[in-house]
């Protein structure tokens, strides 16, 4: 899942991003309201983490305009901010949760992903192909029944390929989708992360393959078990 963090105590969002990143978020960061609306238009984010207090104005005014244009990307307001008036305020305007900091980051993730199973894409809780199958809620992938354990980005590949099962999918596409905006990326780091996925689920006898697909990217097929 690709994540924006509007928020301009930079100590919380380091803190926030790293925590998010280990549990196999992909974070986008905006300090203010402006470079919050111009990342969001990009398209690219499955949800929205918004401080209310920021530089150049109120987060009730990104929801205010989200809203106003239809938008249904799901925003949590994340904010010192506790108050009845901006908790209801906030959810009136369309936000889909409130966390009063300080909070447990732990549940932040959770209701990260309850929100995210509310919305459309993420009704199916699990991806399967073949014998391979994805627990969206847990984040555990099950080879045969068997847990496999996998880094965050080896899952997030996975996740990806899994959506897609059996359809080529460019490697510009899997590279913004496995790294956030401005990260540095090495020339071979999408080619590491499949070799390490493949690795992966060959010694668990997964019956897919990763398929190579030369000046386009990657494919999951299937394997005569």
């Amino acid at each position: 899942m690709r994540v924006l963090t509007i928020e301009d105590n930079r100590r919380f969002l380091d803190l926030m991003r790293s925590h998010l990143t280990k549990r196999g978020f992909v974070v986008d960061v905006a300090e203010t309201l402006a470079d919050g609306l111009t990342l969001v238009a990009s398209g690219c984010h499955d949800m929205v983490l918004l401080d209310l207090s920021l530089p150049d104005g109120d987060g009730k005014e990104f929801i205010d305009r989200l809203r106003r244009e239809r938008s249904s990307m799901p925003i949590i307001v994340l904010s010192a901010r506790g108050g009845i008036d901006d908790r209801l305020g906030s959810l009136d305007l369309g936000a889909d949760d409130y966390l009063v900091k300080p909070f447990d980051l732990d549940e932040l993730v959770a209701r990260m992903r309850a929100v995210a199973r509310r919305g459309v894409a993420y009704k199916e809780e699990r991806l399967s192909f073949a014998d391979v199958v994805f627990d969206q809620k847990r984040r555990v992938v099950l080879v045969s029944g068997r847990i496999v354990t996998l880094r965050p980005r080896e899952a997030a590949l996975l996740e990806l390929l899994l959506r897609r099962a059996g359809e080529p999918i460019h490697r510009d596409m899997l590279l913004s989708s496995l790294y956030s905006f401005g990260e540095e990326i090495g020339s071979n780091a999408l080619d590491v992360h499949v070799h390490h996925l493949r690795r992966r689920l060959a010694e668990a006898g997964a019956h897919v393959s990763i398929t190579t697909l030369r000046g386009h990217g990657y494919a999951l097929q299937g394997q005569d078990p």
